[in-house]
């Protein structure tokens, strides 16, 4: 089994037997496509939620609305189908506490409901959102079985 790493604002697929993970979700959010019966999956690592927002945006995968599209271009030109694919989420944590209705405290949110607005607009069922509380996250997909496990500090490993 190959082990397929996704950075931040980065993204990729992977295809059984192997598994695709990525390390420190914070506010960011983890976003995984999988087509059960393919075994192909695909995840993102959106830091942001909206691209129109920011100029020069160059990295499409920074952002859950350019991310989402651009990993489902990629999980269907590998052979899913869209009719099958179930959608898992994870992270959007709030990281610091920060004073006042600032929206840098909001980012965690702004990012987990950007990522169920686009899933929700491209009619991909949302299967596992596990995110917003406080604390970091690392998610593994392993395309054999469609298992999402989320590790965090302190915490038993959550598989869904």
């Amino acid at each position: 089994m190959n082990i397929i790493k996704v950075g931040m604002a980065d993204l990729n697929i992977c295809k059984s037997p192997d598994m695709i993970t990525t390390l420190g979700l914070g506010s960011c959010v983890g976003i995984t496509l999988y087509d059960p019966v393919t075994k192909i999956g695909g995840l993102a690592h959106v830091m942001l939620p909206d691209s129109t927002q920011i100029r020069n945006n160059t990295n499409i995968a920074k952002f859950a609305d350019t991310g989402i599209d651009e990993l489902l271009k990629r999980v269907l030109a590998a052979g899913a189908n869209r009719g099958r694919l179930q959608a898992k989420i994870a992270g959007g944590a709030k990281m610091f506490a920060v004073s006042g209705s600032s929206d840098m405290g909001r980012i965690g949110d702004r990012n987990a409901e950007a990522a169920r607005t686009k899933l929700k607009e491209l009619g991909i069922k949302l299967l596992v959102d596990e995110t917003g509380l406080n604390f970091g996250r690392t998610i593994e997909l392993y395309c054999e079985t469609g298992e999402l496990h989320i590790k965090a500090v302190g915490k038993p490993e959550k598989v869904v």
